[in-house]
C-alpha cells in the first residue's frame, strides 16, 4: 500500500483518454495498477490509505477510459521497479507502529503513546464488543436508551445477544426485544456512531495490573497451601471481612471439598489420571486426618473390583506422615483441576448443592 501511496500522492492533473506511459502523472499509474490488480481478483486494503489519497484514487479511475498495452506493460514494469528497489518499508503515522508493534511492546507503553498522540485502536468497533463477555457487556449498555441497547443487540451474535438479553429485567427486556423490530430503519452511519461511542469507553477504562479478580487470585494461593496455612489465612479473613471469606471458601477446592464437589461418574476419570501411589498414600492418609467421608466417596463410585484392591494396599500402608499425605492429596486435587481445565468434568457449584 505504501508504493500505491507513492505512486498516487501527486497533485498532477487527471489524465484522460488514451495517453503515452510518459504523460500519465503518478496518480494515473496508480489507478493503473490498482484496476490491473482488482482485475486479477487481488484483495487490496484501499481503506487503510487516508481518506483524501482513497479520494483522489478514486476520482482518477473514474476520469480515465482506457490505456493500451504498451503503456500497461510499460506502467507495471515501472511499479515493479520501484518495488524491487525497496529494502524495507515502515508504517506510516503512530497508529500503523502501534499496529506493527503489537504484542511486542508493553501495554502500558503503547497505552501511554496512544493517550500522547490522541489516538484510539484502529479496527471495526463492534469487533471489540462482539469480544466481551455478555456480563460485560450488560454493565456497558444498562444505562443506554432502549433504541441503543436494540442495535447493540442487533449488531451481536445471536447466542450472545440472548445472554446480555436474559440478564436484563424482564419488562426492560420486552422493551428491547420491540425496538430490535424497528431497527430497519437504523442508518448505517448511526450504527458506526453508536459502535464507535461504546467502544471509546473501553479506551477509558484504566488497564488493569492483573487479569483476574482478586477473589481468584486469593482462592488459587490458598488452593495452594497447607491446610494449616489455609485455615489460619481463612480465619483471619473471617475476622476482617466475613463476606469475602466466604467467597473464598466457595472459590477454593481441597481434597475434602471432593464429596461435594464431584460427580460420581467422574471419580473412575480421575482415578485413571492420578499416579496410583499417591492415590493409595492420599486415602490412607485422609483416613488418618478424619476424612473418610472422602475415602468412602472414592471407593463406592470406582468399580468393586479396584475398590478392594486399594482397600488391601491402604491397609498395608500403616502410619503416614502429615505433610506425605498432603503432597498426595494435593497432586489427587491437581489432576482434577488439570480435568476441569480441559473442559473434561465440572466441578458442583456449592450454591447450586441441594
Amino acid at each position: 500500500m505504501n508504493e500505491i501511496a507513492t505512486f498516487s500522492n501527486t497533485s498532477a492533473a487527471p489524465t484522460v483518454g488514451r495517453p503515452s506511459a510518459h504523460a500519465l502523472s503518478h496518480r494515473a499509474k496508480a489507478a493503473i495498477v490498482v484496476r490491473l490488480l482488482l482485475n486479477e481478483g487481488a484483495d487490496i486494503p484501499l481503506e487503510d490509505l487516508p481518506e483524501d489519497l482513497q479520494a483522489r484514487l478514486t476520482e482518477q479511475m473514474g476520469a480515465m477510459r482506457t490505456v493500451s498495452r504498451d503503456v500497461l506493460h510499460s506502467v507495471v514494469s515501472e511499479f515493479a521497479s520501484e518495488l524491487s528497489n525497496i529494502g524495507l518499508s515502515f508504517p506510516g503515522g503512530l497508529i500503523g507502529a502501534l499496529s506493527a508493534l503489537d504484542g511486542k511492546i508493553s501495554r502500558d507503553t503503547a497505552e501511554r503513546l496512544r493517550k500522547e498522540a490522541g489516538v484510539r485502536d484502529q479496527g471495526d468497533p463492534w469487533d471489540r464488543l462482539r469480544g466481551l463477555e455478555p456480563s460485560a457487556l450488560l454493565e456497558m449498555i444498562e444505562n443506554e436508551s432502549t433504541e441503543v441497547i436494540a442495535v447493540v443487540l442487533s449488531k451481536l451474535e445471536v447466542s450472545i445477544a440472548a445472554q446480555v438479553l436474559g440478564l436484563l429485567p424482564g419488562p426492560r427486556a420486552r422493551q428491547i426485544t420491540y425496538a430490535v423490530s424497528l431497527t430497519n430503519s437504523v442508518t448505517p452511519a448511526a450504527v458506526a456512531r453508536i459502535g464507535l461511542s461504546l467502544a471509546s469507553q473501553l479506551d477509558d477504562v484504566p488497564m488493569r495490573a492483573f487479569d483476574t479478580e482478586p477473589l481468584e487470585r486469593v482462592g488459587a494461593i490458598l488452593n495452594s497451601s497447607t491446610a494449616i496455612t489455609r485455615d489460619d489465612m481463612l480465619g483471619g479473613l473471617d475476622e476482617t471481612d466475613q463476606g469475602f471469606a466466604n467467597a473464598v471458601r466457595k472459590a477454593i477446592f481441597t481434597f475434602e471439598n471432593i464429596p461435594a464437589r464431584i460427580n460420581p461418574r467422574d471419580v473412575p476419570r480421575i482415578m485413571r489420571d492420578a499416579d496410583p501411589a499417591q492415590v493409595v498414600v492420599a486415602l490412607a492418609g485422609a483416613q488418618g486426618a478424619e476424612l473418610e467421608d472422602v475415602v468412602t466417596f472414592i471407593l463406592g463410585n470406582m468399580s468393586s473390583r479396584m475398590a478392594d484392591q486399594l482397600r488391601e494396599e491402604i491397609a498395608e500402608q500403616g502410619q503416614i506422615k502429615p505433610a506425605q499425605a498432603e503432597e498426595a492429596m494435593s497432586a489427587i486435587v491437581a489432576v482434577i483441576r488439570q480435568l476441569e481445565a480441559a473442559g473434561e468434568l465440572v466441578l458442583i457449584n456449592p450454591d447450586d448443592a441441594d
